[in-house]
């Protein structure tokens, strides 16, 4: 009874209304996100740290493609996640990237920095928590990890829909098993809320004009967080923010004292919420 309660819950849409008007062209860009989603990102360079790209809910990783060569530019060797479009069943999407990461990790000898929107951002921090060996750290950008049904009712609604239609047999979909019923998915929940390992930084990036995300489920109260001025979609490719992605990266282990990022921008860290 009280598993039945705890994903009942998880169900319950949140009291929360996000700017929603803020994310203008929101149709047009989730459209966008899904066309892209079908492509493949831009081929990666093998030179300077690894880092991974996770991208958000219903997105692929070619909606990142901005961001990687931005990162690529800054000498980061940048990965894709493999993911085609973000809408399938969590725990499954972990171990995918579970075992991308091992890849990457034996490709350089070197631990692999996560970077994760929306949805993507709660994904990297799960897989950081299945292999911490093998992270240096995780940045998340707009990623509500403290409550993950706090957004906006309409996209409430949007996976409410997947979840059916998962639930139905409808292939490659999230599932109602995904909120906490099967085992697998209830791990995943605790290793999204939980602390990070120590040895692995978190860095989380919120802003107060997301209109999808509440922005206070995003503020992590055991890691570091930092405020930007982009709205939910056009985080990942806003150039202030990619700005502040690279210095957040620039912090884990083995980049704080690499000549090549001595340049960069200071973080100005926000007090958690």
């Amino acid at each position: 009874m009280l598993q039945v309660c705890g994903v009942a819950h998880s169900l319950v849409p949140r009291r929360v209304i996000p700017p929603l008007w803020r994310e203008v062209g929101v149709g047009t860009l989730l459209l966008g996100m899904l066309s892209e989603g079908s492509g493949q990102a831009q081929p990666r360079q093998a030179d300077g740290p690894p880092v991974m790209l996770v991208p958000g809910l219903f997105a692929g990783d070619a909606s990142l493609a901005p961001l990687a060569d931005n990162l690529r530019d800054h000498g980061w060797a940048v990965y894709s996640s493999g993911i085609r479009s973000n809408i399938g069943c969590s725990a499954a999407l972990v171990q995918q990237l579970v075992t991308q990461l091992e890849a990457i990790a034996a490709e350089h000898g070197a631990r692999v920095a996560l970077v994760g929107h929306s949805r993507g951002g709660l994904l990297a921090r799960a897989t950081a928590q299945q292999r911490p060996d093998l992270v240096s750290g995780v940045v998340t950008l707009g990623s509500p990890h403290r409550d993950q049904l706090a957004v906006h009712p309409l996209l409430w609604v949007n996976v409410m829909t997947l979840l059916a239609l998962g639930s139905l047999g409808v292939p490659g979909l999230m599932r109602f098993g995904c909120c906490g019923a099967e085992a697998c998915c209830r791990d995943y929940e605790a290793d999204v809320a939980a602390q990070l390992p120590t040895g692995v930084d978190a860095i989380s990036l919120f802003s107060r004009n997301d209109g999808v995300v509440d922005w206070r489920a995003c503020v992590d109260p055991d890691g570091a967080n930092v405020e930007v001025d982009a709205t939910h979609c056009a985080m990942p490719n806003d150039p202030a923010t990619m700005r502040t992605v690279v210095s957040a990266l620039a912090r884990f282990p083995g980049c704080a004292d690499d000549e090549a990022f001595a340049d960069l921008e200071p973080l100005a860290l926000s007090a958690p919420a």
